[in-house]
């Protein structure tokens, strides 16, 4: 399980800003607010994904887990076992993630968009996936069974 380079990460990913928890902050360029989830090491600008969650139904925020060294997503989430969650997340270069299936929803995997991983198709709870991201930028993936009712998800990776 070996951690990804700068290659799969050269996906662009907006800028960090200021400190503090949860807040609402606007982008002088375009005027849009953008927010991000307390829990980090300050303020971000929430990550582009270009479309990647708008058929996610528990999708509305990144979550910021920048100051943990480790964070679990439970595969398998919902009322339908469909999701994962939360569907996307924020952490500091370096953080592994640990995909951990919850038995529901039937079989799953965790498939990088681009193939630079995939996990075993299982549907075992408790059974775990890791993969460690080193370098900034955003890392989308989905349950490759589930992918069209919206099970798919994204790592986003900021200093």
């Amino acid at each position: 399980m070996a951690g990804i380079g700068g290659s799969l990460l050269s996906l662009s990913l907006a800028g960090c800003t200021g400190s503090g928890g949860s807040e609402t902050e606007t982008d002088p360029a375009n005027e849009d607010e953008t927010t991000a989830s307390s829990g980090g090491s300050g303020r971000f600008t929430e990550p582009e994904y270009d479309g990647w969650l708008d058929d996610v139904d528990n999708y509305d925020e990144t979550v910021d887990r920048r100051d943990a060294d480790s964070v679990t997503v439970s595969v398998g989430a919902g009322s339908n076992g469909y999701r994962f969650d939360p569907p996307a997340v924020a952490v500091s270069p370096g953080t592994t993630v640990v995909w951990e299936w919850t038995g529901k929803g039937g079989s799953h995997n965790v498939v990088a968009e681009t193939a630079d991983f995939e996990s075993d198709l299982t549907g075992e709870s408790g059974h775990t996936f890791e993969q460690t991201f080193d370098s900034t930028g955003v890392v989308k993936f989905y349950c490759s069974p589930h992918e069209t009712v919206g099970m798919k998800g994204a790592v986003a990776v900021v200093e």
